[in-house]
């Protein structure tokens, strides 16, 4: 049973699709004991911190510097700080904790910025990471529906397509992550596997259904014109049944609790 409900402070403010997303990894990341100070890894507009946590996380680290004026207006980092994630400006051992939401499946120096993140934790101190694995881009919709008319090659082309539309470069299994967060001096502690395929292929429409809340964030800097239980009642009454299902093995992403060894 969850204590709290994180779907309506997420769906008031993105669009649909990305809000359920968030949602569940909030249910994921609440959990997590994350001692001060801690390093947001990826931290980009600041709405999951602000909406997540009990404290203002201590610093968060970004190297898109356009995106950090959201992210100060809410106010869910203590310091924001535009940098790459394989040049830390910190020192040795100073984080005693650390997250990264849905941020290391875009990362391009992948095992620099883990070794980065090695050097600046504490022994001892907790990773909490969320990541899409192999099903997100095996569970689409589309690909299968066009295998069913013998146009697999259509299909294949789809996925590629969609893994660049989502800027998708690192796409592991557990074992995948685990031989990574190794490498860079982490043990992982647990697993879980969250977001059904059918939770994805709400999300892989939802790409398109949710175009016309680009034309307001354009207009407004907001994704909801109108934020309100009346007007988003029935989009929460669609997608609550994404956010309260149950954890399975299926599931087309993957959170890890690591731990610096």
């Amino acid at each position: 049973m969850m204590d709290q409900d994180f779907l309506w402070p997420h769906l008031r403010d993105l669009p649909y699709f990305r809000a359920t997303l968030r949602a569940v990894e909030a249910r994921l990341m609440h959990e997590v004991d994350l001692k001060p100070p801690t390093l947001d890894l990826g931290s980009g507009d600041g709405h999951f911190a602000s909406v997540v946590f009990d404290r203002p996380l201590d610093v968060g680290i970004d190297p898109a510097a356009a995106i950090m004026h959201e992210a100060r207006q809410r106010h869910g980092h203590r310091l924001l700080v535009v940098a790459d994630g394989a040049q830390l400006p910190h020192p040795d051992e100073y984080f005693a904790s650390a997250i990264s939401n849905s941020v290391l499946e875009h990362v391009d120096r992948l095992d620099e910025v883990l070794r980065e993140l090695g050097r600046v934790l504490r022994p001892g101190a907790p990773f909490a990471i969320t990541v899409p694995n192999p099903g997100y881009r095996g569970e689409l919709s589309l690909p299968k529906w066009l295998s069913k008319f013998g146009l697999r090659t259509l299909g294949n082309a789809y996925e590629d397509w969609f893994m660049r539309m989502s800027r998708t470069k690192n796409l592991f299994d557990e074992a995948g992550w685990e031989r990574r967060l190794e490498k860079a001096g982490f043990v992982v502690e647990r697993t879980q596997r969250y977001f059904s395929p059918a939770a994805l292929r709400m999300l892989e429409w939802g790409h398109y259904f949710g175009g016309p809340c680009l034309l307001p964030r354009v207009l407004t800097g907001r994704w909801i014109l109108a934020p309100t239980r009346w007007n988003l009642w029935l989009t929460e009454r669609f997608v609550r049944r994404y956010y309260v299902e149950s954890f399975s093995d299926d599931g087309t992403y993957t959170f890890l609790l690591a731990r610096r060894k």
